[in-house]
């Protein structure tokens, strides 16, 4: 199986990927379901209470490493907190992605592109997570008049090696688990999520 070639998602090199989407049928108010949409997509604070089972929780920070509750801007980063996950102290357990790519002017398309970055502000730039910098999760949802689309896509998921002894461990054992399906689970369950009309879980 090879890798969908997505307009604004990078091409696949090597290591790892998926391609997870969600499609919605929708008959009537298709503007309207695309706002709500839109909304959950770009309340990364909240991506969590769209899918109780997801495994990890997501903060949005600024570049100053402040935590912050407004609309993602290019340049933010997202602190991922994976439930469960091994870790020798709580802080060194959160995984960072930059936001390198952000295009939310089109009226019926939100993208949104994230890279593995280190801590923001943070006393090195060794990458914190467990994937390498060369990896990339590029989300987007469309509005296609008679149906609503909803995909997550990784490329080039190779594990990160350049940390320490411990994070090489973890970040081995992640790549392991995702190659093998498991964060293609979750994140199916994030995309329906988003989807989920009947649920009105969105905060206002």
């Amino acid at each position: 199986m090879k890798a969908k070639t997505i307009p604004g998602v990078p091409k696949q090199h090597r290591g790892g990927f998926h391609d997870t989407e969600s499609l919605k049928r929708i008959t009537t108010d298709a503007e309207l379901n695309f706002n709500i949409l839109k909304q959950r997509f770009l309340n990364i604070n909240g991506w969590r209470e769209y899918c109780n089972d997801l495994f990890a929780d997501f903060k949005l920070y600024n570049s100053e490493g402040n935590a912050i509750e407004r609309i993602p801007q290019k340049g933010d980063f997202i602190r991922i907190d994976l439930i469960g996950c091994m870790a020798s102290d709580k802080d060194s357990s959160y995984d960072w992605v930059e936001i390198i790519n952000l295009d939310l002017n089109a009226q019926n398309y939100c993208l949104m592109e994230c890279v593995p970055a280190s801590k923001p502000q943070g006393n090195n730039a060794v990458i914190n997570h467990f994937y390498h910098s060369s990896s990339t999760s590029t989300f987007i949802i469309t509005n296609n008049m008679n149906h609503l689309k909803a995909g997550i896509y990784g490329r080039n998921e190779i594990p990160n090696l350049k940390t320490s002894f411990f994070r090489k461990i973890r970040s081995i054992i992640i790549s392991i688990a995702g190659m093998m399906g498991f964060s293609k689970i979750e994140w199916k369950c994030l995309v329906d999520g988003w989807l989920n009309f009947e649920e009105q879980r969105l905060k206002q």
